[in-house]
C-alpha cells in the first residue's frame, strides 16, 4: 500500500513538505517565509523628474568647473624642468655612456650636460630621477623582496625568504638586502653646479634626508640590532646585491642615513604603478626669503652613469620642480574637473530646452468633439 501524502503547513511560514516513504517529513528548497527571504524589505527608488535632474546638472556644473580651473591654474603654476641624459643621440654629453656602459661594468663614467633656466625658482625645489619603459608592477618583481629583513629582523637576514629567488644566495651567503628590487636599485650620482657670470662652479647643496616617507623610514624599515648597532659587524655573513657595488651598510657615511634605512633604498623599494615614473631623488632648500633657490642663469648637471637602461629600451631623466598644496605638477586633475562641469552644465541647458519645449505635451489633451 502506497504512504498517505499530506502537506506540512506551520504557523510561521517557515518550510512546507510531504511524508516521505517512513512518514518523515520531507523539506522543499521554498525560502523561509521572512521579509529579507521574500524581499519585502523596505526600498527607496528615486523618482526621476524634471524637477530634480536639472538642478543636479547645474550644481555639478557649477561647483566642478571652478574647482578645475583653480587646480589647472595651480598647476600651472608650478615650474618645473627636464633633462633627458640618456645619452642617445651622437650629439649627447652622455652618448660615450650610454654605449660602453652594462650591468656588468666595475669602472664608472662620468659626464656632464649644461643647461640654463629662463626662471628663477623659488621655495623648495625637489629633484627627481625618471625612468621610462621599466615595469616595477611586473607581479614577480613585486613579490621578490623579503619585508622581514628589511624591518631588521636577524633570522630572515641570515636565511632570506625564498621570493627572492634568484637573488636570495650568493656564493652560499644570503644576500642583503635580497630580491630583483633591491638588486635593480638606482645607483646614478647626480650633481648640480651654478655657473656664475664669471665662469665660476658653484655646487647647490642637496639634502639626501627627508626624501622617503616617514612610515617606511622609522615603521617597516630598521637595521638589525637598532641604529646605534655595528653595521658591519651586524652585516657579518652576508653579501651584496649582484649588480651593486658595495654593501649595504657602505651606502652613507652617516649612521642615520645607512644599512636598510638609506632612504634612496627606501625611495627605491617603493614600487611604481606605471612603467614611466619619477622618484625623489634630493631636496634643495631655500636659504632665505630674499633670493630664489634657484636663479636665472646657467647651470651644469654632473652625472655619475652607473645605471644602464640600454637593455630594456629605458630613458632617464632628471627633473627640478616646485610643488603647491596640491602637490607637484598635474593638470589632468584640473582638465578633469572641468571636463565633467561643462558636460553636466551643457546636459542641463539641452534637457531644460527639451522640457521647456516638449515637457507639456503629455499634460494636455486634444479631444475632438
Amino acid at each position: 500500500m502506497m504512504a498517505s501524502s499530506y502537506n506540512i503547513k506551520e504557523e510561521d511560514g517557515h518550510h512546507s513538505g510531504s511524508s516521505g516513504p517512513g512518514g518523515n517529513a520531507v523539506r522543499t528548497k521554498k525560502p523561509d517565509n521572512t521579509a529579507f527571504k521574500q524581499q519585502r524589505l523596505p526600498a527607496w527608488q528615486p523618482i526621476i523628474t524634471a524637477g530634480t535632474v536639472l538642478p543636479a546638472f547645474f550644481i555639478i556644473g557649477l561647483i566642478f568647473i571652478p574647482i578645475g580651473i583653480g587646480l589647472y591654474v595651480t598647476s600651472n603654476n608650478i615650474k618645473e624642468f627636464e633633462i633627458d641624459y640618456t645619452g642617445i643621440d651622437i650629439s649627447s654629453p652622455c652618448f660615450n655612456c650610454s654605449q660602453s656602459y652594462s650591468w656588468n661594468t666595475t669602472t664608472s663614467c662620468t659626464c656632464s650636460i649644461p643647461f640654463s633656466l629662463d626662471q628663477p625658482f623659488e621655495s623648495n625645489v625637489f629633484m627627481y630621477y625618471g625612468l621610462s619603459n621599466f615595469y616595477q608592477n611586473h607581479r614577480r618583481y613585486v613579490k621578490s623582496r623579503d619585508d622581514s629583513q628589511l624591518n631588521g629582523n636577524l633570522d630572515s637576514l641570515k636565511a632570506p625568504s625564498k621570493e627572492c629567488e634568484p637573488y636570495r644566495i650568493n656564493e652560499n651567503m644570503p644576500i642583503a638586502p635580497c630580491g630583483a628590487i633591491a638588486n635593480s636599485m638606482f645607483n646614478d650620482t647626480l650633481d648640480l653646479f651654478y655657473i656664475d657670470p664669471n665662469g665660476t662652479r658653484t655646487p647647490i647643496p642637496l639634502m639626501k634626508t627627508g626624501i622617503a616617507w616617514w612610515t617606511d623610514k622609522h615603521v617597516k624599515f630598521r637595521n638589525p640590532g637598532g641604529s646605534s648597532s655595528n653595521l658591519t659587524a651586524v652585516f657579518y655573513g652576508t653579501t651584496k646585491p649582484l649588480s651593486w657595488p658595495k654593501p649595504v651598510y657602505e651606502l652613507d657615511t652617516d649612521p642615520e642615513n645607512n644599512g636598510f634605512v638609506n632612504e634612496d633604498l627606501i625611495v627605491w623599494m617603493r614600487t611604481a604603478a606605471l612603467p614611466t615614473f619619477r622618484k625623489l631623488y634630493r631636496i634643495i632648500q631655500k636659504k632665505n626669503s630674499l633670493t630664489p633657490t634657484l636663479p636665472r642663469g646657467n647651470y651644469t648637471l654632473d652625472i655619475v652613469y652607473n645605471y644602464p637602461v640600454r637593455s630594456f629600451d629605458g630613458r632617464k631623466r632628471m627633473i627640478l620642480s616646485t610643488i603647491s598644496w596640491m602637490g607637484g605638477k598635474n593638470p589632468f586633475l584640473g582638465i578633469a574637473y572641468i571636463s565633467v562641469g561643462s558636460v553636466c552644465f551643457f546636459l542641463g541647458v539641452v534637457l531644460l530646452f527639451i522640457h521647456h519645449k516638449y515637457g507639456n505635451r503629455n499634460n494636455s489633451s486634444d479631444i475632438p468633439n
